[in-house]
């Protein structure tokens, strides 16, 4: 069993370059399926999700080459086959297959997705999206069943909740259907703009990405193309949260920070004190920070995705934080992991409750990462505690963070992947 070993108390210093979009990567791979010459993408972070998908492609009879963080994707000799369930289970981005093989298909059979479990992940609002262009939608032995024997038509779709999967997935499935298609309530995360701007270098014809409203005017086919992904604002957080935490002088580059904005406000509001440029974010040594209430909600407000990473530099502050996460509720798996290090902090209903202490000394122990995003967190804890930190279940860190450990140590953290009987 692997672990991740950190030796704590060493600050960081350094430039760290951040890596592409893990959200946009495992949509943008099931996407390029619909062309019908070689896509290729440029930026795609080397992560266990990227190398699933790689695997469920080539299943499929999709020729890939992934090297250099350049991946290509040759769908000319692909088949419709039902997915294999096994890489399925381990990841949730594995639904866009759904709206993908729709797209190209008119049919597809999917396992339900898997991923990390931060409560339930209902795919309601992609089966009303699918059934809505015309598809039936059937679960049978775990599998979704999905078949449009008449082709999908075009038509006006709301979105009951702001989802950016069943926007994605609704995308992919309605970019070849009969006519327009509108969807309605519609998520603005810059991973569907990312999407849509793929889709209509491989030319779709989609309008008002990034806004509530996307308008789809189907086409007849779909052509390769190259397409450069955009920088993981997610991953570039994790490491703006690490430095203001425990940093003395760290330069985060490959950053849009307009994706990153009430983040951005919200290390400032704390007393975080950053130099942003065009492309990078330089987190200085600070000191004083106060404490500061997070409520995780849809893009573009704070990502439920940063709440976790956030949690360690929260710990830090004079006072007390409340975080309510509005997106999923059970993602407060990590609490009892820095509780268990020396953290004050409490689970109370659907808040996380935080008293901070700015002399704060965190001990390292043997922690479990329950998730992905916790397990950044604990990362973090164990970078800033005293002695060795060993978290478990690295595999969920490894699902979306490109090369941690060698970007850790060039900042001068002590860290090191372990093989355990």
């Amino acid at each position: 069993m692997k672990k991740l070993v950190i030796n704590g108390g060493k600050k960081l210093k350094g430039e760290v370059k951040i890596s592409g979009a893990k959200n946009s990567a495992v949509a943008l791979i099931p996407a390029a399926i619909l062309a019908d010459s070689p896509v290729i993408l440029e930026g795609v972070p080397d992560i266990k999700d990227v190398h699933s998908l790689k695997e469920i492609l080539e299943m499929m009879g999709v020729t890939v080459s992934f090297e250099n963080n350049r991946m290509k994707i040759d769908p000319t000799n692909m088949k419709s086959t039902p997915m294999p369930s096994g890489k399925i289970q381990s990841l949730r981005a594995s639904y866009y297959f759904m709206g993908a093989l729709l797209g190209k298909f008119n049919e597809g059979v999917v396992g339900l997705p898997g991923g990390c479990y931060l409560g339930p992940r209902l795919i309601d609002l992609h089966i009303k999206g699918f059934e809505a262009l015309g598809a039936t939608v059937t679960t049978e032995n775990g599998a979704t069943n999905l078949k449009a024997a008449e082709g999908l038509t075009g038509t006006r779709i709301y979105m009951d909740m702001v989802s950016i999967g069943a926007t994605i997935n609704v995308m992919l499935a309605a970019v070849k259907a009969e006519g327009r298609t509108v969807i309605e309530n519609a998520a603005r995360e810059p991973e569907i703009i990312d999407v849509a701007t793929l889709l209509n270098n491989m030319g779709a014809n989609i309008r008002g990405a990034g806004t509530n409203e996307i308008r789809i005017d189907g086409v007849k086919e779909l052509h390769g193309c190259r397409h450069s992904i955009i920088p993981d604002r997610i991953e570039a957080g994790t490491y703006l949260a690490m430095a203001a935490a425990y940093g003395d002088g760290v330069k985060v580059k490959n950053v849009i920070h307009e994706h990153l904005e009430s983040f951005i406000a919200k290390l400032t509001e704390m007393g975080v004190k950053m130099t942003i440029e065009e492309d990078s974010i330089t987190v200085h040594l600070s000191t004083g920070l106060k404490a500061a209430n997070v409520t995780t909600v849809p893009y573009p407000g704070f990502a439920t995705d940063l709440q976790q990473p956030i949690t360690p530099l929260l710990l830090l502050t004079e006072g007390t934080s409340i975080v309510t996460d509005t997106i999923y509720e059970a993602r407060v798996n990590h609490i009892p992991e820095l509780v268990r290090m020396g953290a004050n902090a409490s689970i109370e209903g659907n808040m996380i409750v935080i008293n901070g202490n700015p002399d704060l000394q965190l001990v390292g122990a043997e922690v479990t990462a329950s998730d992905l995003r916790a397990g950044a967190c604990l990362v973090t804890a164990g970078v800033m505690a005293t002695g060795e930190t060993k978290i478990s279940n690295v595999g969920n860190i490894l699902r979306g963070y490109d090369s941690i450990i060698e970007k850790l140590t060039a900042l001068g953290a002590d860290i090191r992947m372990e093989e355990e009987e």
